[in-house]
């Protein structure tokens, strides 16, 4: 990456204000192999003058503009996605054929569907004599997560876009290789200078700094809730829209009637997918209390099925999680899972046999766990499951809906009139029947702590956008 101790600001690769470094860890082995630029309130500073430089013209463009500079940007993505699977493979571990065919494949397909939305969205109509229009927010600041690093990056940039609004971006500085690659990628599709800008940093250094200032007229963030609520605060005081995607704990409910191998085996590759790192992943699984040992015993053949490896190595299923923190993390709620008197059917505390470099973890099944346990009720994000059992459909809604988060809920039944009118009754942005096929277009955010606002298609371009109505615009 030959712009990685740089920023991309108003169109050209730029220097930093200050000279400040950090080295980018591979997860699989410990070991630096890169550095990035770490930037400040001074390169925001420049970036958000950037973007409202930008923001007069591209605010005026039309969407057949738009649409052809995204359908540029996807062509330049689709060419180099080889090239993005690399990155977030090495970056944050994901094995390479996921990084491939799930990480890099979300850039494709988010800004795929919404050039789709995009074509087919109306920006005015008339109802009686008022125009109502709806007109780009602005400047959007976005702050970007480092496990799913191109859905997320993409996932606001696209509607961002869409919408005419221009942007300022601060990828995670624990992943940030694949945000300078997307960098480089829209640079090469030729969009206008000060459209997209690019500054890395951590926290308190960037996010703090974009999160409050007065020429950035939207935060988009996805990240921890305890995050959220610190961009919310200092975003306050100059009233700006504040999107959020937070953390979740989200319940798989099995009914009585599933074929319970089949639901417990998926139910174990949902919530390991990404080695757990997904804030909707599937982590409490609610089976009925007389098949509770069965579940748990299927879910141990399961996840002692998983094979452990660095992310490059032939056959890995799940890479390592991230960082040396987001192990310590998860070796710490292992730990009090264990002392809370939560029954180990798989997994457990350190590495995986064999390996002592790396952030791995070991796929790991907590059976017997009661509502009350640290397990069943904090944001893990590692490949670990906690099963607890239910005896009617009323103590599973209550036990399912009892979480300060609300992101996700999954169902499993054949009957399937039975698994919609459970649904209706989960507190959650999103409600996945029978594991079902991934959409694009369906509205992706949180109730309660898990955030607000909503991503995806249509629904994600109308969180960029301002609402006006011009009365008396045609003669009563």
């Amino acid at each position: 990456m030959t712009h990685a101790l740089q920023f991309y600001i108003d169109g050209a690769w730029v220097d930093p204000a200050r000279p400040a470094t950090l080295p980018v860890i591979d997860p699989s082995t410990e070991e630096a192999y890169a550095e990035i630029a770490m930037g400040s309130a001074a390169d925001v500073d420049r970036a958000v003058a950037a973007a409202r430089r930008a923001f007069e013209s591209f605010s005026q463009t039309t969407k057949a503009e738009r649409l052809a500079m995204m359908r540029r940007l996807l062509a330049v993505y689709e060419s180099r996605i080889g090239e993005m699977a690399d990155a977030i493979s090495r970056e944050m571990g994901a094995p390479r054929p996921f990084a491939e065919s799930s990480q890099a494949f979300m850039g494709t397909a988010h800004l795929a569907k919404m050039i789709e939305a995009l074509d087919a969205y109306e920006f005015e109509e008339m109802r009686g004599s008022t125009l109502i229009t709806k007109e780009p927010i602005g400047v959007v600041g976005m702050i970007t997560p480092w496990n799913w690093p191109m859905n997320q990056i993409m996932c606001k940039v696209a509607p961002a876009l869409a919408a005419g609004c221009t942007m300022v971006l601060k990828p995670s500085e624990i992943a940030p290789m694949s945000g300078l690659l997307f960098a480089e990628m829209v640079h090469e599709a030729g969009l206008p200078a000060g459209i997209f800008n690019l500054v890395n940093g951590d926290g308190p250094g960037v996010g703090e700094a974009i999160s409050k200032h007065p020429g950035i007229d939207m935060v988009s963030f996805t990240g921890s809730t305890r995050a959220g609520i610190l961009i919310a605060k200092a975003a306050a005081d100059t009233i700006k829209r504040v999107h959020q995607e937070l953390g979740g704990k989200s319940a798989n409910i099995l009914l009585p009637d599933v074929d319970l191998e089949s639901a417990v085996t998926k139910g174990v590759a949902g919530c390991f997918g990404n080695t757990g790192q997904s804030c909707n992943a599937p982590t409490r699984m609610f089976v009925p209390a007389d098949r509770h040992d069965e579940a748990a015993a299927i879910a141990a053949r399961a996840a002692s099925a998983f094979k452990v490896g660095p992310a490059d190595a032939e056959g890995t299923q799940l890479g390592p999680v991230v960082s040396q923190v987001q192990y310590d993390k998860i070796q710490g709620l292992i730990e009090t899972g264990i002392k809370e008197g939560a029954r180990l059917v798989a997994g457990g505390l350190g590495r995986p046999d064999g390996m002592n470099r790396g952030y791995f973890v070991k796929p790991t099944v907590f059976a017997d766990v009661t509502p009350d346990m640290t397990i069943a009720r904090e944001e893990i994000f590692g490949p670990v499951l906690a099963i607890l059992s239910y005896s009617s459909e009323e103590e599973v809604v209550r036990l399912a809906n009892d979480t300060v988060y609300g992101l996700a809920a999954y169902v499993q039944s054949p009957d399937i009139a039975r698994a919609r009118k459970l649904a209706s009754k989960m507190r959650a942005g999103n409600v996945y029947i029978n594991y079902p096929a991934w959409d694009a277009g369906a509205p992706f955010g949180g109730y309660k702590q898990s955030g607000n606002g909503r991503e995806y298609g249509e629904f994600g371009l109308e969180e960029f956008l301002e609402i006006k109505g011009t009365v008396g615009y045609e003669a009563a």
